[in-house]
């Protein structure tokens, strides 16, 4: 029987590897992904999708959520459980024009008591301007693709926790009709506060120029949906437009609008709903 040449050998298995690269690979099924389906009121779910050119769109309780590219190919989105949701059983839905997936999740209850606030009629008075309403409003809303953040978020600024994220508040009486959207720090006037991620300031708003309510305010975009706010603020140190770095001075903590003593309002916002900014100080996202 004759042998093969070595060289004739040689040329097959050239060719057998050529032919290889020129079959398409079958792609990937396109998949959701949630870290839990379980969350209390005020906090998040962490939704990613793989399998897929372009971002999905996400609905969760009749609302629609942008998803963000990520560096490894996925798509991703942090959607917010507002405070005042129902505790009840709902959905999340990734979908596409020729695809869509289905979660069913769960919220439950933060189990946080009414807190009752009393204000002079003076301050209890004050009302948001449309004009601070509106430039707070689009602030909170802001979507940037570039994820700024990394790592663990600093607490803003030293003091003590004088009223906690979450709790349904009471005015002078009335019956319950927001929630504190935030977390208070006391502290003495002057005490310096401090970014707790890498951003861009996206907005200073001053209580003389009708900010009556929030009065000095500070918002930092972070991107991808993200943005923290700093309210009752004394002395603002940056301008609208700036990008500030994790712990770099940002203001200092004052009184100022509707404020009861000198502390800090800092809140975390997602897509415009806030959740408890501590979960960003004790997890990296």
């Amino acid at each position: 029987m004759r042998q093969r040449r070595p060289g004739f050998i040689a040329v097959c298995i050239t060719l057998m590897l050529l032919l290889s690269n020129t079959i398409p690979l079958q792609a990937a099924s396109p998949d959701l992904q949630l870290d839990s389906t379980k969350k209390q009121q005020g906090n998040f779910f962490i939704a990613t999708v793989s399998g897929l050119q372009k971002a999905p769109r996400l609905w969760f309780n009749g609302s629609s959520y942008h998803m963000f590219l990520q560096n490894d190919g996925t798509f991703r989105a942090l959607i917010p459980v507002d405070v005042m949701l129902t505790p009840g059983k709902y959905a999340i839905l990734a979908i596409n024009e020729s695809w869509k997936e289905k979660i069913p999740v769960e919220v439950s209850s933060n189990g946080l008591s009414v807190q009752k606030v009393w204000l002079d009629k003076k301050t209890s008075g004050l009302r948001a301007t449309q004009e601070e309403k509106a430039q707070v409003k689009t602030a909170l809303h802001r979507l940037t693709d570039q994820k700024q953040w990394s790592g663990l978020f600093l607490m803003p600024a030293t003091g003590r926790k004088s009223s906690p994220f979450g709790v349904k508040r009471s005015y002078n009486g009335a019956p319950v009709s927001s929630y504190h959207k935030g977390i208070d720090i006391a502290a003495p006037q002057g005490t310096i506060v401090k970014s707790p991620a890498d951003g861009k300031v996206i907005l200073t708003g001053y209580e003389s120029n009708r900010f009556h309510v929030h009065g000095n305010t500070v918002i930092i975009d972070h991107g991808q949906g993200l943005t923290s706010v700093y309210l009752h603020l004394n002395e603002i140190k940056v301008n609208t437009g700036d990008i500030v770095k994790k712990g770099d001075p940002i203001a200092t903590i004052g009184s100022t609008g509707i404020s009861t003593g000198p502390h800090l309002h800092w809140g975390v916002y997602l897509y415009g709903t806030s959740v408890n900014p501590e979960l960003f100080v004790r997890n990296e996202y």
